[in-house]
């Protein structure tokens, strides 16, 4: 096989010969084999995934643990071997814990990129197959279609009115028209029309394509390589967590360094000192956020793929539940996008409610003999197993034509296809050109108010053409649209002349409209209401007619029964300019039905609503639908009908086209962020409670409760696997009743803020007091009142959990008592306590001595009580918000 360096320039027969291919046969699986050992996958590289050892090695360079080998030197410096020791072990176990997690995370992250592998049609061995994109080599056939994503550079061969955007690979947003001629040798990139390049857009026709370059060989894997060395941007999640800790270092190692400089004052030892301040410090900052908070969005995100769900980016999780309006098209979305003729009119010729037994009687009427011809004509390339067109509204023509026995060699004989020009977003029709006989006959079918302008004539009950008479249709499509019907106008012309596509397409004759029926979805409404309880408005934006749009508005619940006609906006009442005036502005965000828009529209509505302060969810499927998706905050594309230029700049692929899997991708965003909150309250109140527990301990005199190493433990046992629990939580089910959280609202809110102080004291009072009682009235020694105190915490914390649920839940069945995982961590964490105890040296190192029975009942006492004072607590600022202030709702408001 010979390399080609210029395609353009090259006729198809030589692309053939070397690339050693075959136009109508493809490659063979052998030529394949071979090919893909030479050039490898197509994909574009990467910056390479981290190894396993460069997981671990990126461990040891994180701030917490450059922190305690500081600890450990000044231990050794002290002569402190045991306790350097000791805190050696503990760097290695939390470094091998955040390994486990990062590796984790990661396997979640690769699960996830596997479900959303881009397909292309490619013929081999002369079958037509459908396979990942990536298996493509030099010298595939590839057919292309509109909607697709070009998977390699290649050279056409043959095509229909081929349209390609190529913003990806030059930045000008403009449509370039292809054809298959041979081009000269200096012709540049931009002007290589009869090129496709990969990553850029089929926005208009069909090709068969030939691949001459795959991966980084291609145009954009060129520019891909120029930047392969960027470093990748973080979420917005990962910045919001990263904020929050810098934030919390720096006031942690304030706190811990007060807390030193304090306890020397009051004569405490100098080296005990410092290793409590800077175990504090460890203590209390939530290093392991950022992961946990990962490997939370992909579990959730692998639940919601389960459920026919895919989310393609981390940051679409935390949007999700963000959003206050949903734009959603109508056809196959609410509605079942299973189509069936409703009505038909012709001249002479009026049927509602279609039956068969109606149709047989006007089987022979001519106009309608016509249009069944025109409809059986005039459809789309792709065929279904049993021969009917893949697009609903054909297969209902066909359905139709084939209940009645028609045929075309019954009555026409046609000598094949000349020319097919796909439909047109812009105008809204399609047309295919046969050979008939010495003429070429012209088929059009589209929108009603697209087809009548551009017919001159209308035909008769006796076979005649007659002037048409544009009101009277326009009236009939009104009437079959407020039934909810979708309409579609069938017009022809004969002609000598079938290149001169825009003559092809004037001076039509009209043959009639057709009614289809296209129920809503019985599921829709239930899910309308619930988003309408969430605070989200659903809104129908749709290309079809506008008396259509109402009526299945009406009946999902989209408008409601007393709506108003400002309820329904139309694409020609919408300006294309930038500049909005304010009533229009107004008229919009009050709208809930946008009829007969055009895709440059769909992205208008979407910067309106964004502009005022909407979080924008965008459902589409097509081509055109693209960039509206592209510049939602999340853009949910349709997996079974959606084109690949859709799902590729979707945030959200639903596999199922179901618009109620948005729901269940509504709920598991909101759940996944309020998860990640909770384990930040959690771990924040437990951590504080450390910092003022050993505080108090000092400023009244009363023995350590925690020790230095005790602290660096209590953080390896409590913090992590609860915290994880936390994060597996599957949400209250009446999460979908609050309004959507503001786009701008941080991780932690004043009510949170409330919480961590609340929460965090309530431990300490238990700490103290349980520390308090043992050495003041039961006069225990110095070592069992601090091993007293320190199992206090323990429990304290690990039942600190059960604050998290809102007071608006029972304390007794919650998401936190049904999580199987939160007692799972809880039984764990006291196992790793226990066994702690029973091994003689981690007991020494731990400074742990044997405790009784009357020992464990004080702990037990004093860490429920913990526990009932922040439930107590929690439920009567509970019932102060329900009755208080706008400031007391502020602050109170997510308890």
């Amino acid at each position: 096989m010979m390399a080609i360096t210029d395609p353009y320039a090259c006729s198809i027969d030589k692309i053939c010969q070397c690339l050693k291919t075959d136009i109508d046969n493809g490659l063979t699986t052998d030529q394949v084999l071979a090919r893909r050992q030479l050039y490898g996958q197509n994909i574009l590289q990467k910056q390479q995934p981290k190894s396993l050892f460069q997981i671990l090695v990126h461990q040891f360079w994180d701030p917490i643990i450059l922190l305690l080998l500081l600890a450990g030197i000044a231990a050794l410096l002290f002569e402190e071997v045991l306790q350097s020791v000791a805190i050696l072990v503990v760097i290695l176990l939390t470094a091998l814990i955040g390994f486990a997690m990062e590796w984790q995370a990661m396997k979640s992250m690769n699960a996830l990129r596997k479900l959303s592998q881009h397909k292309s049609t490619v013929i081999r061995n002369g079958n037509s197959l459908v396979i990942p994109a990536s298996e493509l080599v030099p010298g595939d056939v590839i057919n292309l279609e509109a909607g697709d994503v070009v998977p390699a550079d290649g050279r056409i061969t043959s095509g229909a009115n081929l349209g390609v955007k190529e913003a990806a690979l030059t930045g000008e947003s403009g449509q370039i028209d292809k054809s298959e001629k041979t081009l000269s040798a200096d012709t540049n990139l931009m002007n290589q029309v009869n090129m496709v390049f990969s990553g850029t857009v089929v926005s208009r026709g069909s090709a068969k394509v030939i691949v001459t370059t795959t991966g980084d060989r291609t145009e954009i894997g060129k520019i891909s390589q120029l930047v392969s060395g960027a470093t990748a941007s973080q979420t917005p999640l990962d910045k919001k967590l990263g904020r929050l800790s810098r934030h919390l270092i720096i006031l942690t190692i304030f706190l811990a360094t007060v807390i030193v400089f304090v306890g020397f004052a009051n004569g405490r030892d100098l080296w005990l000192m410092v290793e409590t301040g800077i175990a504090l410090a460890v203590a209390a900052v939530p290093e392991g956020l950022p992961i946990v908070a990962t490997i939370a969005l992909a579990r959730g995100m692998l639940r919601l793929a389960k459920d026919r769900v895919i989310i393609k980016k981390l940051e679409a999780v935390e949007a999700l539940g963000e959003i206050a309006a949903i734009f959603t098209d109508k056809t196959g979305t609410l509605t079942e996008n299973k189509m069936s003729v409703d009505a038909v009119q012709v001249d002479g010729m009026d049927i509602q409610n279609w039956k068969l037994e109606k149709a047989t009687n006007f089987k022979d009427h001519p106009v309608f003999q016509h249009l069944l011809t025109v409809g059986l004509l005039c459809h789309g390339a792709k065929l279904d197993e049993q021969g009917l067109p893949t697009d609903p509204l054909e297969a209902a023509l066909f359905k139709m034509a084939e209940d009645l026995d028609f045929r075309l060699d019954q009555h026409l004989s046609a000598d094949g296809l000349h020319l097919q020009i796909p439909f047109d977003a812009e105008s809204r029709f399609m047309t295919t050109i046969h050979k008939w006989s010495s003429r070429f006959l012209v088929s059009v079918k589209g929108a009603v108010e697209s087809v009548i302008p551009i017919c001159r004539d209308q035909m008769t009950q006796d076979g005649r053409s007659l002037r048409i008479q544009p009101q009277s249709w326009f009236k009939a499509a009104d009437d079959m649209a407020s039934r909810g019907l979708r309409t579609l106008a069938l017009a022809y012309k004969e002609t000598d002349h079938p290149d001169d596509v825009k003559k092809v397409t004037q001076n039509l004759i009209l043959l009639g409209i057709v009614g289809f029926l296209d129920p809503p979805r019985e599921d829709v409404k239930d899910a309308i209401d619930t988003y309408h309880r969430a605070g989200v408005k659903v809104i129908m934006v749709t290309g079809d007619h506008p008396e259509t749009a109402r009526k299945i508005a009406e009946v999902t619940g989209i408008l409601p029964p007393d709506h108003s006609a400002s309820h329904v906006l139309t694409g020609p009442e919408l300006p294309l300019e930038d500049d909005v005036p304010s009533d229009l502005k107004k008229r919009i965000l009050a709208t809930r039905v946008f009829a007969r828009v055009l895709p440059i529209q769909k992205l208008q509505l979407v910067e309106i609503f964004q502009q005022n302060n909407y979080v924008v969810g965008m459902t589409g499927d097509g081509v055109n639908d693209a960039p509206a998706l592209k510049k939602a905050d999340v853009g949910i594309a349709m997996g079974v009908r959606g084109t690949e230029a859709a799902k590729e700049v979707a945030d959200v692929i639903l596999r199922d086209d179901q618009f109620t899997s948005i729901e269940l991708a509504l709920h598991q965003g909101r759940t996944i962020f309020d998860n990640i909150r909770k384990f930040v309250v959690y771990l924040m109140s437990s951590n504080l409670a450390e910092i003022i527990s050993v505080a108090l301990a000092f400023l009244s005199n009363l023995p350590l409760p925690l020790l230095p190493l005790q602290i660096l433990f209590l953080n390896l046992v409590t913090d992590i696997f609860p915290a994880l629990a936390v994060g597996l939580s599957v949400g209250e089910k009446d999460l979908m009743s609050d309004p959507p959280r503001p786009s701008d609202e941080g991780i932690l809110t004043a009510s949170h803020w409330a919480q961590i102080l609340i929460y965090g004291l309530s431990i300490s009072m238990g700490v103290i007091a349980a520390t308090f009682y043992a050495n003041h009235y039961l006069e225990f020694s110095a070592m069992e009142v601090n091993n007293i105190g320190f199992l206090t915490l323990v429990l304290a914390q690990l039942l600190n959990v059960f604050n998290l649920p809102s007071a608006k839940h029972s304390p007794l069945n919650n998401e936190i008592t049904r999580n199987k995982w939160i007692w799972g961590a809880t039984i764990l964490s006291i196992a790793i306590v226990g066994i702690a105890y029973w091994i003689p040296v981690t007991s020494r190192v731990l400074s742990l001595v044997n405790l009784g029975a009357d020992h464990l009942l004080i702990v037990a006492m004093f860490s429920f009580a913990s526990l009932f004072i922040a439930q107590f607590i929690k439920h009567t600022v509970h019932l102060l918000h329900q009755r208080g202030s706008a400031r007391t709702n502020e602050i109170y408001s997510d308890w």
